[in-house]
């Protein structure tokens, strides 16, 4: 007796390790029937048998995150001596967040730091023994995050230099319970010394998306990506997780309206196949392999991804690094729209670009057809003790605006080169 309900116990572990299976049980009252239709697709590699063993409540999660009154968005970002940054502090629109800048300013750092802390908190609340935050747990969470997503040899190294200082990062969501803030000094190695510990995790995790797709990188970059030692931060690998979870059944009507933006742009839909690979599926023309597949294209074909999985269905919270990267200026008018639609169905998006045509798509889409998207702008310049942050309500409250001068004087002297 005892064998047979052990090996009835092993069969359905089985079933649920493997993805597209599904399991319905029907309870008697003396006796318990299982009833399973199988995938016509079975696993064929380790990034999908660990996807499905992660999304047991996926689905449910991200549709029910839709209903709960918390928002695991942004609201203010203080810092102090992190990486090239003074002392600043950033108030957070709930919709869309804009940051321009020049090269090797920081924009990407403001990008991965709320983005570390929101997802450290989400991957711990996620943990079958997750109970309430604590400073100690907090402590070595943040820590790790930090270094696995900044990549720097030691923590301490994430300190304004040059000298010896002392870094103070406080973030607030507008669920007040998930915020959190810590310090560390510039020999600190793997811990923080936590100042303000969380009441509750964050209950959604962020997505970050980098300046360069990952759909072509997908198949079997997890698995490798947990097994060996990989210079690629750890953004990457979040995401690619996220790029594997399954689609929901029934997206939202906001959600139905961009998916549909995106695949009219792509020219059909982007598939996940049972070999772990992306496909461009388009009617008439078969399906296309990504390294096929142009780079706007895929580009597009991440956010309708994280659309139709429900990551991006509802109060969630985007950051994008330079979505604009490699793209004509015709795709970035579609990625514009496609981001101001997000935050008008209930997302955050925090944007970083040095693009004058994107700022102005995003100014003018902002003030036509997507009105009710709260919109906040901010402007990196360096200053006498680090970088400064300039922001405000409209792009005409941003200064100094680089790439709004650098083009307007390219303008003055191709006008010019052409005045006889």
């Amino acid at each position: 007796m005892v064998a047979g309900v052990n090996r009835l116990s092993a069969f359905l572990l089985a079933l649920f390790v493997a993805p597209g299976v599904a399991l319905r049980m029907a309870f008697a009252t003396i006796s318990v029937r299982f009833v399973v239709a199988a995938s016509a697709h079975p696993a064929t590699n380790a990034d999908s048998r660990g996807v499905a063993a992660r999304s047991r409540s996926e689905e449910e999660r991200c549709a029910d995150s839709a209903n709960r009154k918390e928002k695991a968005l942004l609201l203010i970002l203080k810092m102090t001596n992190f990486t090239a940054f003074g002392s600043v502090r950033l108030q957070f629109a709930e919709g869309l967040n804009v940051i321009v800048g020049d090269n090797g300013l920081g924009k990407t750092h403001l990008l991965k730091l709320p983005y570390s802390i929101a997802a450290a908190s989400a991957e711990a609340g996620r943990r079958p023994d997750a109970g309430k935050p604590t400073k100690s747990a907090l402590r070595t969470r943040l820590a790790e995050k930090m270094r696995n997503v900044f990549r720097p040899e030691s923590l301490g190294h994430l300190t304004r230099r040059p000298g010896r200082r002392r870094c103070a990062v406080d973030l607030e969501f507008i669920d007040s319970a998930t915020s959190v803030g810590f310090e560390f000094t510039s020999r600190s190695r793997s811990e923080v010394s936590v100042v303000r510990g969380a009441k509750a995790w964050c209950d959604r995790m962020p997505v970050f998306l980098p300046a360069r797709e990952l759909l072509t990188i997908y198949p079997g970059f997890v698995s490798l990506y947990e097994m060996r030692k990989l210079e690629f931060d750890e953004t990457w690998r979040d995401t690619c997780l996220l790029l594997g979870a399954p689609t929901l059944r029934r997206p939202s009507a906001e959600s139905a309206r961009l998916l549909d933006l995106l695949r009219n742009r792509m020219g059909g839909q982007l598939v996940l196949d049972a070999n772990g690979r992306f496909y461009l599926d388009q009617p008439g023309a078969g399906r296309f392999e990504m390294p096929l597949v142009a780079e706007g294209g895929r580009k597009l074909g991440m956010l309708a991804r994280l659309i139709s999985t429900g990551h991006l269905g509802g109060k969630g919270c985007l950051f994008w690094d330079e979505p604009d990267a490699d793209l004509n200026p015709k795709l970035a008018r579609v990625i514009a729209r496609a981001v101001l639609g997000l935050c008008e169905s209930g997302n955050q998006a925090v944007v970083a670009t040095h693009s004058l045509f994107l700022l102005r798509e995003f100014d003018m889409l902002g003030s036509s057809d997507f009105q009710g998207v709260s919109r906040r702008y901010f402007a990196l310049r360096r200053g006498a003790d680090g970088v400064e942050v300039s922001q405000g309500d409209t792009v005409d409250d941003v200064e100094p605006l680089l790439a709004l001068d650098e083009e307007l004087a390219q303008s003055d002297r191709f006008l010019k080169s052409r005045i006889p």
